[in-house]
């Protein structure tokens, strides 16, 4: 900064009166007040550690997303595995009953081994059937018993009911499609006939 020429009688007096350069010592003033100007305040060094936190926060964030999401799609593949080796082992134990229904059949397609031969079909037939209740039973599916046994609404669906006194009322006197379970979940509730007591008029 230099003084104005007004003021060089003054200046001169304190520069010899102090020995101070009055025009350096302003220079230096001015260039320190411009120095503390560009210095960071104490909030402008809080908010950028904010910012800078902030950013570090978003990526753990991000990379935690991309890790889940990584996490989601294998367990999403490893169940459909599961399913299809499931479902597999099910289609496996199916198979002989194919080969048994194949068997059969070439057997019969001639004309001349269907005569007399009715009781080795039927023979045929049960042998298949157990052989497709065997299959089911390894994948955890049994039939439910129901002629004789006391209706169950959880178990069983009543399609209608038939007097009689020979059997207690409410007992199932005739199966029309059996039910099953799949380990211990109702797959098929049975469709029977429930008997109800005989009303005896006099």
């Amino acid at each position: 900064m230099t003084l104005k020429k007004d003021d060089d009688e003054t200046a001169w007096e304190i520069e010899e009166a102090t020995g101070i350069d009055l025009d350096g010592a302003m220079d230096e003033i001015m260039e320190e007040a411009a120095g503390q100007a560009d210095a960071p305040t104490g909030l402008e060094v809080d908010l950028a550690a904010a910012k800078a936190e902030a950013a570090e926060w978003q990526d753990r964030f991000m990379r935690k997303a991309a890790e889940f999401e990584n996490y989601r799609k294998r367990m999403d593949r490893e169940k459909a595995e599961l399913r299809i080796a499931s479902q597999s082992a099910i289609l496996r134990n199916l198979l002989p009953v194919l080969d048994g229904f194949d068997r059969a059949l070439k057997y019969f397609s001639g004309a001349e081994r269907v005569a007399g031969s009715v009781e080795q079909y039927r023979e045929g037939i049960e042998l298949l059937f157990r052989q497709v209740l065997d299959a089911l039973a390894q994948a955890g599916v049994a039939p439910i018993e129901a002629e004789g046994k006391p209706f169950d609404p959880h178990l069983h669906e009543a399609l209608s009911r038939e007097e009689t006194s020979e059997v207690a009322d409410g007992t199932i006197v005739s199966e029309l499609r059996r039910g099953y379970m799949f380990n211990e979940t109702l797959l098929r509730p049975s469709q029977v006939i429930v008997a109800v007591q005989l009303q005896v008029t006099e």
